[in-house]
């Protein structure tokens, strides 16, 4: 059975060059990126920058607090969320509270999260029920923004990695126990769906132009030159695999999602169960398949050229399979179309080398090149987990070793 070598004992990355060639060439990074944003190129700290004239510091509405029964309100300290919205630790009498503003929100879209979030709560899951307001409403409007009061949440955040073998089959049975709650609580979703897939030409033409905003020559830097040479290998790795592009339809089971599953979203105790799961915003519809790749893939990429731990993979879709089964056709389908779409998408590699904000969702830009290489074996990887021998036999697995 393929798998990976863990990433407890994997020390040195399997990598063309040193894993310390980007590191060095980092010092020269922001020298490279501001030669850029002079010639009018914007920088990614102009963007941020231009970010950053967003909502001022003005203080809440009056009164905003007392819409809630929760004691006498005391101290309120803004937090650095990272999102356009503000928000803020509440402590009261009756305990601590998170409290998010919204400018502008979607209200049908906010109350149905709400909704959502408030059943599975119910349920037994970790889910964080918005507070209601003294009349019942969840969404406080004042002073043209919306406002929403959630419980303040202990315990802290782990990386996949971080985590056992055990504890990786447990995440995966959660997101299972998640997916057929919302499968349960929410209205179907209309089983085919169209998923645009992009085209490898229009990235590599994207590339190409931003291979042409790279300085070379003497007037380039050593990180210039690593900039261009990460960029003509993913040029290459899309000439190379143009005829790969997965279909637009696919038979797949399609629900309600998290949409964001991963370790930013997710809060442990002591005892390294999950506490809360976060980041309900993002809740969407798309085939379930799709969120169990997406959410390993995310949970457990190594930082370098390792790639992915697939023993900690497969933990996570065993334990994904025990609580909401799917097939190992569906889980292969949507692995192809995670690796293609990592493959065509270059936020990641604008991010990285060309200081540009907007990395998106998906992670390092060094995955693409590794799980390009180990295509068949993440296939086989991910689908182990529903193979005969392996599904009564979970001891026998190297994750279990």
């Amino acid at each position: 059975m393929p798998t990976s070598q863990s990433a407890d004992t994997r020390d040195r990355p399997d990598a063309e060059e040193p894993a310390d060639t980007e590191r060095q060439a980092d010092s020269e990074k922001q020298a490279g990126v501001e030669k850029r944003a002079a010639g009018g190129k914007q920088s990614g700290a102009g963007k941020r920058a231009k970010a950053g004239d967003g909502p001022g510091p003005e203080p809440l509405p009056p009164r905003l607090l007392k819409r809630w029964e929760i004691g006498a309100p005391g101290t309120t300290t803004p937090l650095a969320t990272g999102s356009g919205d503000r928000s803020w630790r509440v402590d009261t009498a009756d305990g601590a509270f998170f409290l998010r503003e919204h400018v502008g929100p979607d209200r049908r879209r906010v109350l149905f999260q709400h909704g959502v979030t408030a059943a599975l709560d119910a349920a037994g899951l970790p889910v964080l029920a918005p507070v209601p307001a003294r009349g019942g409403r969840t969404l406080v409007t004042a002073a043209g923004r919306g406002y929403v009061l959630y419980p303040w949440v202990g315990g802290r955040g782990r990386g996949g990695l971080e985590l056992t073998f055990a504890q990786c089959e447990a995440l995966g049975e959660l997101l299972g126990r998640l997916h057929a709650a919302l499968d349960e609580l929410t209205p179907p979703v209309q089983q085919s769906m169209l998923v645009p897939t992009p085209r490898a030409a229009d990235a590599a033409a994207a590339v190409e132009e931003m291979l042409r905003d790279v300085p070379g020559g003497e007037d380039g830097t050593d990180f210039d030159a690593l900039t261009a040479r990460r960029l003509r290998e993913r040029r290459d790795l899309l000439t190379e695999f143009a005829g790969h592009q997965p279909p637009d339809i696919e038979v797949s089971t399609v629900g309600h999602l998290h949409g964001s599953f991963h370790a930013e979203h997710l809060r442990y105790g002591g005892s390294g169960n999950v506490t809360a799961v976060l980041g309900w915003g993002g809740l969407t519809t798309g085939p379930v398949a799709g969120e169990v790749v997406r959410s390993a893939a995310r949970l457990f990429a190594c930082e370098d050229e390792r790639g992915l731990d697939l023993d900690r993979v497969e933990a996570f879709v065993r334990g994904h399979r025990s609580a909401f089964p799917l097939d190992a056709g569906q889980i292969q389908s949507a692995v192809h179309r995670e690796w293609w779409e990592r493959l065509c998408d270059v936020a990641p590699l604008r991010h990285r080398y060309l200081g540009e904000d907007g990395a998106g969702e998906r992670g390092p830009a060094t995955l693409v090149s590794w799980w390009s290489a180990n295509l068949d074996r993440t296939l086989d990887a991910f689908a182990v987990p529903y193979t005969a021998e392996y599904a009564d036999a979970p001891g026998d697995s190297p994750a279990y070793g």
